[in-house]
């Protein structure tokens, strides 16, 4: 059944509603006044899409603004411009450098109507419970405080969360293989001078520094105690191999944003490089081979979710927490499923997709049509497995998370000099 189709009014108004009452919760408030909310919306590319906000307007009644930054610009804004915004759409990394600043509010977990259908992933770290918990800002980490007001993380779940997580995904080196011509198996072919003037790598420090030291670990040069909290002896070394290889001619360029990464793949300039999964969609979309490469030594993984501004009371924050559980009521989930991300709810989500649609993304199993991005455009014609595989081949190798580490201001000025070398 494809539901992606529905809106709120028209499923509560036929006989069908009792049907799809779970993929549509009954709201807390639905109200003339509800048509005057605005909820401005900051967070990145990965998933600032117009569709969402449309859907917003059509199934809740009120308006939706997104703004898209790059992860560092997203940061220092939630961090330093607290009525600016409504509602944070970020990455947990960034909520470890947020929260302290007082600008989000502690969310209440009995508000949120999917709460147990939210991926352990985020509450214990773990995908199942044998699971070793990857090194770096695993989400459960920060994702909850010892209760409303509170500056603290908690150690677990306490019933109050800095972020309701929506959507992850496992990360790994993007390459066009119509290009390369042979098998990529390790994240060390980043710096093989075979590719040297054709490689790139993320200029956004707290995620690009994590794909250095997958790099430098495959290498054999490093051996970290965790990657995700290096020692400043640690990033001396990781820095110095990278700035070494870019005076070599190593890197075409670098880039900070989603359009940026897609359009130096699809011109052929960059043949192998960091990349997100939606951006690997857009390249093939495009007509032209991209893949997101699965490698030995794992992936580099990243969770995200939504923050609400301190400053929201009554009307607004009733919307936003309206705004959350319908987010996690499966039809966004599906939407971003498509470009390649996780839902943080995944079984309302596949309510929202054909059977084919979940099969390929979701269990790695071989497409039996074409499959299309969000917007229609096809991406994989049947035969098709998914990059990688399943969700649980996929999460289940997760290497390390996005990280803010204990040096964290080090590191960037280091960073910094490799950008500037």
């Amino acid at each position: 059944m494809k539901k992606n189709h529905y809106s709120r009014r028209s499923v509560l108004a036929g006989a069908s509603a009792a049907a799809v009452a779970s993929a549509f919760p009954a709201p807390m408030i639905w109200a003339q006044e509800i048509k005057d909310v605005t909820l401005r919306q900051i967070g990145t590319g990965v998933s600032a899409f117009n569709e969402v906000a449309a859907k917003v307007k059509e199934d809740l009644g009120f308006t939706l603004e997104m703004t898209a930054l790059d992860s560092d610009a997203a940061t220092q804004r939630a961090a330093t411009q607290a009525g600016s915004f409504d509602i944070a759409d970020i990455e947990y990394w960034i909520c470890k450098k947020v929260w302290p600043t007082g600008n989000l509010q502690a969310m209440d977990v009995s508000r949120i109507t999917n709460y147990d259908k939210i991926t352990s992933i985020f509450k214990d770290g773990k995908l199942t419970p044998d699971s070793t918990i990857a090194q770096g800002t695993a989400p459960h980490t920060v994702g909850f405080v010892e209760g409303p007001g509170s500056a603290k993380f908690a150690d677990q779940s306490s019933g109050w969360m800095t972020l309701i997580p929506t959507i992850y995904n496992a990360d790994t080196l993007g390459i066009r293989p119509d290009l390369i011509g042979r098998p990529i198996e390790s994240w060390a072919e980043l710096l093989n001078p075979e590719f040297k003037g054709r490689a790139s790598i993320l200029d956004i420090s707290s995620i690009g520094i994590m794909d250095m030291a997958m790099v430098c670990e495959a290498m054999g040069k490093i051996q970290y105690a965790d990657k995700g909290n290096m020692t400043r002896d640690e990033i001396d070394q990781t820095i110095a191999i990278f700035i070494e290889a870019k005076r070599a001619g190593q890197f075409r360029a670098f880039w900070k944003t989603f359009d940026e990464s897609v359009n130096l793949m699809s011109s052929g300039e960059v043949v192998i490089q960091s990349m997100w999964s939606p951006a690997v969609t857009a390249v093939r979309s495009r007509g032209m081979e991209c893949k997101f490469q699965p490698l030995k030594e794992g992936y580099r993984s990243w969770g995200g979710g939504i923050g609400l501004a301190t400053h929201l009371e009554g009307l607004q924050l009733d919307a936003a927490y309206e705004y959350i559980n319908w987010y996690l009521s499966g039809w966004v989930g599906g939407f971003l499923m498509r470009q390649g991300y996780y839902s943080a709810a995944p079984e309302t989500s596949k309510l929202f997709m054909t059977d084919d649609e979940w099969g390929y993304w979701f269990e790695g199993k071989p497409a039996q049509g074409d499959i299309t991005s969000p917007q229609g455009a096809v991406i994989e014609t049947a035969g098709a497995v998914r990059d990688g595989g399943s969700f649980e081949e996929r999460m289940g190798h997760v290497a390390c998370w996005n990280s803010v580490m204990d040096e964290n201001q080090y590191m960037v000025r280091k960073w910094n000099e490799f950008i500037a070398a």
